[in-house]
């Protein structure tokens, strides 16, 4: 059924608010042919789809960027390059880049954050995924903490800063190398962590792998895992379990 068959049957009675809640989160994507645009997942998920821009070609890009535009009035996309942001920015002026996350935005300005997450980083290297996973949660309406370079070799940086993390309803923990600063967080704060390894490191650190196998293994309770870099997935985590704990 489209948008006016279920209103009009909810108009005469036919259809309850309820039944076509759930018919307005089985509607249909729209067909591109090298895309099908999920319109309705805000409505099944509470947030609006989102651009993966690596590798598409440009016109695809420019297409699914302006129609997600034209849906929503505003459009987040991850892991762009400087050229994709360039070809945007000829359709649409008023797109943003951030060269250190990658991420191309269009967000509205009226946008309230609510709630509290802290984004906290091993190093200074660490913080390209950091704040990948810092403004996915902002665009989302999470206020975010930023607590960065408080890595384990210097444990006193980390514990300066305990009383703005342990105020947060989710603390994602970015490190690359041994991956160590995730479990000791966990052993410091009541709320979740969630832990991003980072591809950061020597040789022995494979990319990623080592700092992954250490979260995995983690000794702390509390501590989930995304996977390498994936600080997108962890802001999107964070924001959920932050509107469960009352941060709408």
């Amino acid at each position: 059924m489209d948008t006016r068959t279920i209103l009009r049957k909810v108009k005469d009675g036919s259809l309850s608010i309820d039944e076509a809640e759930l018919a307005f989160g089985r509607q249909p994507y729209e067909e591109l042919g090298y895309a099908k645009l999920d319109e309705n997942r805000k409505v099944r998920q509470g947030f609006p789809e989102v651009i993966y821009c690596s590798n598409k070609p440009d016109d695809y890009l420019v297409s699914i960027y302006c129609k997600m535009f034209e849906e929503n009035g505003e459009v987040f996309g991850t892991r762009a390059s400087i050229h994709q942001y360039e070809i945007v920015k000829k359709k649409l002026p008023q797109v943003q880049y951030d060269e250190v996350s990658q991420i191309l935005k269009i967000e509205k300005n009226d946008k309230k954050l609510t709630g509290r997450i802290a984004v906290c980083s091993a190093g200074t290297a660490d913080i390209p995924v950091a704040e990948e996973a810092a403004q996915t949660a902002e665009f989302f309406g999470t206020y975010v903490d930023r607590i960065y370079d408080v890595g384990v070799s210097g444990l006193h940086r980390l514990l300066s800063k305990m009383e703005v993390i342990q105020k947060a309803n989710c603390v994602v923990a970015v490190a690359g190398m041994e991956g160590a600063l995730a479990s000791v967080l966990g052993g410091l704060v009541k709320n979740p962590i969630i832990a991003v390894p980072t591809s950061v490191g020597y040789g022995a650190s494979m990319g990623g792998l080592s700092a992954l196998l250490t979260m995995i293994n983690s000794c702390a309770n509390g501590v989930t895992v995304v996977n390498i870099d994936n600080g997108f997935g962890a802001g999107y985590v964070a924001t959920q379990i932050n509107r469960l704990a009352g941060g709408k």
